[in-house]
């Protein structure tokens, strides 16, 4: 880049992040740019302009959303081809939590508590096609939503699922829900019934699990762990105690420790559930490649209940969850949901019957695991010589805490240094025992060395932990 170009932004009004970004766009506009010239790293741009990095990170997110700039993993940041009617850049409200806005000594405020997925393409795609449906939507804007009208958007999902080991599916299997907690709430609500039900969860276990119970006024009682997941054992003795009536499991991710449970673990747990009754439903939100084993729905297809989303793979904007039902079961699924929000706003099917089979959606589900893993890589070199549990294809890490950290401590220490995590205490049980760990996730929303400095502030406070008295 021509350094005669950079602008002087030790002057400039209001947050200097736009004052870069119309200047290069200006500079696009005007040819001083031309497309496809690369643009110097943000570490190098920041240091001649004499602003922070996430400034100029900031900007260049801002750019490539818009269509001015184009993000190549591996290899940088690039003028895009011209466009006829460049969108606005700042008609879309900032995440504030995924940005990069409080200074915190020498660093970033960064928010790890819920994955932030890289931006490699499919924002930019979501806006075309969100363009094309408001041109021309199939199912028109002053109709309810129907099985008709939901028609294109699963199939489309069943196109998504079309490698992921569950069984022969069809589209009316498929009932689509505003987001996975949505699809658990739903399965519940099918399957429910009593008094006072009640719910398995694993002795940590993804808190969605009990928020949805309460709603339903359920007991949740969890069940006991070795290193492949659920202890058989452990399992049938709370389903019989406790008369339960599903277990709501995660056997590719769990979350939060990443367990895997293998499928001789699995066989055995189907087992159990036959003898007793019990339903199953698996939570396959977080996994981002190929399946290890095959589901419960193959295992127990008469049993067993599939949720997912596309939230830790695409977007969590849209909320596009999913729940694939047993065999002979989709009729009092596809009630629920009708009976609670009758189903998706019809421009958002429209939407979703173009964009899970859109042609580039494969590179951009690749793009995300790439990009993704550049941020687990660097947690990993830098918190490596701790007890630390991560998959490269995984948006969270969990972290076992050394002696003399407690997780509500340690969490509240890394807070200090702008740092937020997740105790292990939110997925125990009130009653349970709570370990000393937590959990990392990954937030691809701030720029890769801002990441890199608030996990070094973590290793700081690992490294320092505050002194033990003994009474």
């Amino acid at each position: 880049m021509d350094t005669i170009w950079l602008p002087d932004l030790s002057a400039a009004k209001g947050p200097k992040y736009k004052v870069l970004t119309e200047a290069l766009r200006n500079a696009v506009k005007a040819g001083h740019l031309a497309v496809d010239e690369k643009l110097p790293p943000v570490r190098e741009l920041a240091f001649q302009l004499a602003v922070t990095p996430g400034t100029v990170a900031r900007a260049y997110s801002q750019l490539v959303d818009a269509g001015v700039l184009k993000a190549v993993v591996g290899r940088g940041t690039f003028v895009a081809a011209a466009q006829s009617d460049p969108p606005a850049l700042f008609d879309q409200p900032v995440e504030v939590d995924s940005q990069i806005h409080n200074a915190v000594g020498d660093g970033y405020a960064v928010n790890m508590v819920s994955p932030h997925l890289p931006n490699v393409g499919q924002a930019r795609l979501i806006r075309e096609l969100l363009g094309e449906v408001a041109q021309n939507p199939p199912s028109g804007v002053m109709h309810y939503p129907t099985r008709a009208s939901s028609l294109g958007a699963r199939e489309a999902v069943v196109h998504w699922l079309r490698e992921v080991p569950i069984g022969s599916i069809s589209a009316d299997d498929v009932i689509l829900a505003n987001g996975g907690q949505n699809a658990i709430l739903l399965v519940l609500q099918t399957l429910l019934k009593g008094r006072k039900p009640t719910i398995l969860v694993e002795e940590l276990s993804y808190p969605g699990f009990s928020r949805a119970a309460e709603l339903l006024r359920a007991d949740v009682v969890p069940v006991a762990m070795d290193a492949d997941g659920i202890i058989p054992e452990a399992l049938e003795a709370a389903a019989r105690q406790h008369e339960a009536q599903i277990l709501c499991t995660s056997p590719e991710v769990h979350n939060p420790t990443l367990q895997f449970t293998p499928e001789t673990r699995r066989k055995d747990i189907v087992s159990i559930a036959r003898r007793l009754d019990l339903e199953i439903l698996e939570d396959d939100c977080y996994r981002m490649n190929i399946a290890q084993a095959v589901s419960y729905r193959i295992l127990a297809p008469e049993r067993a209940w599939y949720i997912g989303s596309i939230s830790k793979m695409l977007t969590p904007a849209l909320r596009l969850g999913y729940a694939v039902s047993p065999e002979g079961a989709a009729a009092k699924l596809r009630r629920s949901a009708e009976y609670s929000f009758f189903g998706l706003a019809t421009p958002l099917t429209d939407l979703f019957s173009k964009l899970l089979p859109h042609p580039q959606m494969p590179q951009i589900k690749q793009n995300v695991i790439e990009e993704t893993n550049r941020y687990i890589q660097s947690t990993v070199n830098i918190l490596g010589g701790y007890d630390l549990t991560w998959r490269p294809d995984v948006l969270f890490l969990w972290l076992t805490l050394p002696e003399g950290w407690r997780a509500s401590a340690f969490c509240q220490a890394a807070e200090a240094q702008g740092v937020r995590i997740r105790s292990a205490e939110d997925y125990t049980e009130r009653n349970g025992t709570t370990r000393h760990a937590v959990r990392i996730a990954i937030n691809a929303g701030v720029g890769l060395a801002n990441f890199e400095a608030a996990i070094g502030r973590l290793r700081d406070l690992l490294d320092n932990p505050p002194e033990r008295f003994g009474v």
